[in-house]
C-alpha cells in the first residue's frame, strides 16, 4: 500500500466483509456507496448535505471535468476538493466509459482514444498517461487506471481484445501514476461475462500491482442474473487485502447482492438521478411521487426515515412540488435517496460485523416484497 493509504477488514460473514480504507483525507467505511459528483457537484445537493447523509467519499468524472472547466483550471484554483468544497476523499474514474458512451467520432488505437466532445465537438485525445495527468491535476485520492469499455453486445473475440488492450493500458497507467504518497491507484478488471477472460484480466492486474481493484464492464445491460454470475467468482480472483470496487452499481438489491459476494465499494448516479425524476427509494421499494395517489397523502415517504424530506414534508407536498416543477422537489427527493442508500450501507456494515447478514438480507427482501401499498 502507498504511504497514507491502507485497507483493513475487521469482520466477515460468508464472503461479505466490513472494514476501513484509511486515506490522508479521512476514513472510508466499507462496504461503501459513493455518490456521484459528475461535474464537481452531486446534483441538487450541497457538500455538507451529502456528508450529512453518511457519505465518506464522492466520485468525480475525468471525462466531464477535462472538458469543462478543464483539469488545468481546477488545479490552478487549488484542486477538486477545494473547488467543490468537499474535503473528504474523492475517487475519480478514468474517463474510459464516458468516451465510449458519450463522445462522438471515437477512434480507438493502441495509443488511446481520439474523440470529439459531446458538448461542443472539440477534438481530444485520451491516453493512459493523459488520464493519469488529469487525475493528478484534480488531486483525487483514488485514481482509476485508464481502460477501454467495449459497447455491448460484443463477441467473445471483441471482449477479449478489449480486455487485453485495457491490461496494456493498466501497465502504462501504473507507470505514469508513479510514486504519489497518500494517493492510490486502482486497476480495473475486464472480460465481460466470461470466466476465463476475467481470470486472465485479474492475473494481469495482480502481476502489475495496484492499491485496489475494480470490477468493470458490468451493469451495462447484461442483467442482474448475469452480473451476479460474474460476481460469484470474480472477487475471488483479487487479493483479499485490497479493496474491491464494483463500478456503476446500482439499485438497492444490486448493492445487497454485491456485498454478499465480497464487494467493498460501489457507485451509481441512480439515487440522485431518480430524485430529479420523481422517484424515491425506500425500505419498501420504489415510490413514484408523480402518481396521483400521493396528492392527498399526509404520510411521509417513509416513517422510519430521519432525512429532511421525511421529517418535515408529506407525500402530498412532494407530489405537488414535483408536478409544479419546483427545484425543492429535486433537493428533497435526492437527499432522501442518498440518505436511504447510506442507511442501507450502515445496516449492511453492522450486519456483517454482528454475524447476522443472512437475517438482515431476509428482512430487506421481505420488506420490499410487502410493497409501498402496505401501511408504513
Amino acid at each position: 500500500m502507498v504511504a497514507g493509504f491502507s485497507f483493513s477488514v475487521t469482520a466477515t460473514d460468508g464472503r461479505a466483509r466490513t472494514g476501513t480504507i484509511k486515506t490522508p483525507r479521512g476514513e472510508i467505511r466499507t462496504p461503501a456507496f459513493m455518490p456521484v459528483g459528475t461535474a464537481a457537484t452531486v446534483k441538487a445537493m450541497l457538500p455538507d448535505s451529502v456528508r450529512e447523509t453518511g457519505a465518506d467519499i464522492l466520485l468525480g468524472n475525468t471525462y466531464h471535468l477535462m472538458l469543462r472547466p478543464t483539469a488545468e483550471r481546477i488545479a490552478a484554483l487549488g484542486g477538486l476538493h477545494r473547488f467543490m468544497n468537499w474535503h473528504r476523499p474523492i475517487l475519480t474514474d478514468s474517463g474510459g466509459f464516458q468516451v465510449m458512451s458519450l463522445a462522438s467520432l471515437r477512434k480507438l488505437t493502441e495509443e488511446g482514444v481520439r474523440f470529439a466532445s459531446h458538448i461542443d465537438g472539440s477534438k481530444h485525445m485520451l491516453t493512459p498517461e493523459r488520464s493519469m495527468e488529469i487525475q493528478r491535476l484534480l488531486g483525487s485520492d483514488i485514481v482509476m487506471a485508464f481502460d477501454e469499455c467495449p459497447a455491448l453486445p460484443a463477441t467473445d473475440a471483441e471482449v477479449a481484445a478489449s480486455m487485453r488492450l485495457s491490461m496494456r493500458w493498466a501497465e502504462r497507467s501504473r507507470h505514469a501514476f508513479g510514486n504519489r504518497p497518500g494517493h492510490a491507484l486502482f486497476g480495473i478488471m475486464q472480460g465481460g461475462v466470461t470466466h476465463d477472460l476475467r481470470a486472465e484480466s485479474a492475473a494481469a492486474l495482480n502481476a502489475i500491482g495496484f492499491d485496489g481493484y475494480a470490477i468493470g464492464g458490468l451493469a451495462v445491460g447484461e442483467g442482474q442474473e448475469a452480473m451476479f454470475g460474474v460476481l460469484d467468482y470474480a472477487p475471488g480472483f483479487l487479493p483479499d487485502d485490497k479493496p474491491r470496487y464494483l463500478m456503476g452499481v446500482g439499485k438497492p438489491d444490486d448493492i445487497v447482492g454485491a456485498v454478499l459476494r465480497g464487494i467493498d465499494m460501489m457507485d451509481c448516479v441512480l439515487p440522485s438521478r431518480s430524485g430529479r425524476t420523481g422517484q424515491a427509494w425506500t425500505r419498501r421499494g420504489q415510490v413514484n411521487i408523480k402518481n396521483a395517489r400521493h396528492q392527498d397523502d399526509p404520510r411521509p415517504l417513509d416513517e422510519a426515515c430521519s432525512c429532511p424530506a421525511c421529517r418535515s414534508y408529506s407525500r402530498a407536498y412532494l407530489h405537488h412540488v414535483f408536478r409544479a416543477g419546483e427545484i425543492i422537489s429535486s433537493m428533497l427527493l435526492t437527499w432522501h435517496n442518498l440518505h436511504y442508500y447510506q442507511e442501507l450501507m450502515q445496516g449492511l456494515r453492522e450486519a456483517v460485523a454482528g454475524g447476522r447478514l443472512d437475517a438482515f438480507v431476509a428482512d430487506f427482501h421481505a420488506m420490499r416484497a410487502e410493497g409501498d401499498i402496505a401501511p408504513l
